[in-house]
């Protein structure tokens, strides 16, 4: 056989094979490359130096959160302690006959292609045989609403979604009731992954100077024969 030929043959099969690897280890690595940025951590468990009392009913001393309608409970630490073991945490309908809004003091910024995840801690309320519903959302990005049974326990919800357009936005936890008597809210968590492109070109960059390594090698072994 046209020793042009079978170097030709090798070649080609030598690209393809290069290419498809530096792909497959750009495709694997793009997710573990990516930068998580914590945007929001908060167990409300410093609040008010970290006791419930009287003065914490209808709190709105909260160092990353705004009140925005109506009114919020903080409680826990012994005070109005329903799921004792948890530190402090919030109840979203406050003592005004008026559930509340917590909002995010923080406006969130996000890219095209970033990764949000957001995880948060609801109970019921522990006290009437009512379902109470909270709508959490942060802006266009999510909104979602939770209906939970009087007794159940602190439950995580986490959330992983991606930003199609660049955006701002809040975290909101909105209850809906009059009776004083809401869900109870914990552990919030809120962070964004970004991937990094130059880890990625990295990659790609060692698959090509493979590619180059492997064309030279062929040609000598052909030209050797």
């Amino acid at each position: 056989m046209n020793k042009s030929i079978v170097f030709k043959s090798l070649n080609k099969i030598g690209i393809v094979l290069t290419a498809l690897t530096a792909i497959g280890f750009a495709t694997t690595n793009s997710v573990s490359a990516a930068s998580v940025t914590t945007l929001l951590q908060d167990d409300f468990n410093q609040e008010n130096n970290g006791v419930a009392n009287l003065a914490t009913l209808n709190y709105t001393q909260f160092s990353n959160w705004n009140v925005i309608n109506g009114s919020v409970d903080l409680i826990g630490n012994g005070y109005f302690d329903f799921l004792p073991g948890n530190g402090l945490y919030v109840d979203l309908d406050g003592s005004t006959f008026k559930a509340g809004t917590l909002q995010s003091k923080t406006t969130f910024n996000f890219q095209a292609g970033d990764t949000v995840n957001l995880s948060f801690q609801l109970a019921g309320n522990q006290r009437n045989n009512v379902i109470d519903p909270v709508t959490v959302s942060l802006g266009s990005l999510f909104s979602e609403t939770f209906l939970l049974p009087e007794f159940q326990g602190f439950t995580t919800y986490t959330r992983s979604f991606s930003v199609a357009s660049a955006t701002s936005a809040r975290l909101n936890f909105q209850e809906t009731g009059a009776d004083n008597i809401g869900l109870l809210l914990d552990n919030v968590t809120l962070t964004k992954s970004v991937p990094e492109p130059g880890s990625i070109m990295g990659i790609l960059g060692f698959g090509a100077f493979g590619l180059t390594s492997l064309c030279k090698r062929k040609q000598q072994a052909a030209i050797k024969a």
